[in-house]
């Protein structure tokens, strides 16, 4: 797959050149060479891609949900015809193993699988009534035109979660990926391009603090679907309350993984080690934190440092990753890693850490990166109370031989996932994902779930005149 030199933005179904005549660049994480230029956009051509999506919108939203939905599945099927050569640029891009940009963009089809599905299944219910002879029914109604602001760690799946149920259900999208992922961006948009009629599906590159802005405050801008960290997720609700748009956002998590006495370490090892530092680190769903009942601390943490060392995370997103991360954990100890890795990129070793208190900085930031706590407790009482002693609340996991400790675990801790004897991470296109506190907005992604983002009830009432009949 050859990337190309530059990166424009796809506006009303054609590339277009940024406004401003400005582009930036972007590197390869694993050898920081340059890979391309990408369109530099700013308010103008915001607005240009805006007034897109709004004019393509209406006749868009009239097709039925049926034929919506084929056309999803088309776009879901063009993918996976394409999947080595989406997978080689997301590759490029963010510096992960050609395996796993190969199972991102098998994820992604199955997204669009899912979501074409729906098509049959665009259910609203029929309700009765206290007052005679009326009925209520409900009707699904597209929101209008939709921004997506994507992060940069999983991409294609990134685009497809959001893009595919936003134009399914009849909305016109302006999306605005990561600028450290341009050109898988626009690989996606000129794909979508090829089935969806023109603005339908509109794709502005960007640096984020200039470009998110604009779209997020823009007047025809109905919804916002942001992923992302929740710094810059609060700031976007700033922007968009003077006009009570409705925004929709998955953020950060500190997500905790608990070893309980009766786990199998082996096991618990493996998944601890792919849920903190697989794509090195950077998911919102990492395991961050890694709570270990005092019996079997020390034989689980030789274990997992040992496999810790010998683990290849790949590299950071970006140089400014690795010295961010390598600042916030000065001065903590370190059983493993805590050092550049001295090659060519953005690479910093797999990293553990622990005597980090639970209310320190360290252990309630995300630092998204290949960076895991270790902590110690007593029993599982205090293994919930430490993992709700934190501002997020995404993903967790419990390792137990127990059906009782695991069902006590489930319904104690304050998440919006909870996997038993497996990893933080792996939600699939069928399940709603989310999470509480400040992981989020109360909305869920995938699954039945995201039909609630883009789109809003209407409720009808029938009266009938029994007079007429």
């Amino acid at each position: 797959m050859v990337t190309p030199d530059d990166v424009p933005n796809i506006v009303d179904g054609r590339a277009v050149p940024p406004a401003s005549g400005a582009w930036f660049e972007k590197r390869r994480p694993v050898d920081g060479s340059l890979l391309c230029r990408a369109a530099r956009s700013g308010p103008d051509d915001v607005d240009v891609a805006v007034a897109a999506a709004r004019r393509a919108q209406a006749d868009w939203a009239a097709r039925t949900p049926v034929d919506r939905g084929n056309v999803v599945r088309e776009l879901a099927l063009a993918l996976r015809a394409r999947r080595e050569e989406a997978a080689e640029l997301v590759a490029a891009e963010t510096g992960k193993p050609i395996e796993l940009a190969l199972g991102e963009a098998d994820a992604a089809v199955e997204m669009g699988f899912f979501v074409a599905g729906e098509g049959r299944r665009l259910y609203g219910r029929t309700t009765t009534s206290s007052m005679p002879n009326r009925t209520v029914l409900t009707l699904r109604q597209p929101v209008g035109v939709a921004a997506l602001i994507v992060s940069f760690n999983t991409p294609l799946p990134n685009y497809a979660w959001k893009a595919f149920p936003a134009v399914f259900c009849g909305n016109a999208a302006i999306l605005k990926p990561s600028e450290e992922t341009p050109a898988s961006g626009a690989f996606f948009g000129e794909l979508c391009n090829d089935l969806l009629p023109p603005g339908v599906l509109n794709v502005v590159q960007g640096i984020g603090s200039e470009v998110g802005p604009p779209l997020v405050a823009h007047a025809d801008v109905d919804l916002v679907s942001f992923t992302g960290s929740a710094a810059t997720g609060r700031s976007i609700q700033e922007r968009a309350a003077p006009l009570l748009k409705k925004v929709v956002m998955e953020l950060g998590g500190k997500n905790a993984l608990v070893v309980c006495d009766d786990a199998d370490l082996d096991r618990a090892v493996e998944w601890s080690i792919a849920s903190a530092f697989s794509n090195a680190g950077q998911r919102c769903a990492a395991a961050s934190r890694i709570v270990v009942f005092d019996e079997v601390y020390e034989e689980f943490r030789d274990r997992f440092v040992a496999a810790t060392r010998g683990y290849d995370a790949g590299p950071l997103v970006n140089d400014a990753a690795v010295d961010r991360i390598l600042e916030s954990i000065r001065g903590a100890r370190v059983l493993a890693g805590g050092a550049r890795v001295d090659r060519p990129g953005s690479w910093l070793a797999p990293t553990v850490v622990e005597d980090v208190p639970s209310d320190s900085e360290l252990s309630c930031t995300e630092l998204f990166g290949p960076v895991t706590i270790l902590y110690r407790v007593n029993g599982l009482d205090d293994a919930i109370k430490l993992v709700n002693d934190s501002p997020y609340g995404l993903t967790s996991a419990i390792h137990t031989a127990s059906l009782h400790r695991a069902m006590r675990f489930a319904d104690a801790v304050q998440a919006g996932v909870v996997v038993v004897n497996g990893g933080t991470h792996g939600s699939e296109p069928h399940m709603g994902f989310g999470g509480v506190k400040q992981s989020g907005t109360g909305w869920r992604e995938a699954g039945a779930e995201a039909l609630d983002v883009y789109t809003d009830w209407k409720y009808v009432n029938l009266i009938v005149d029994p007079a007429l009949v």
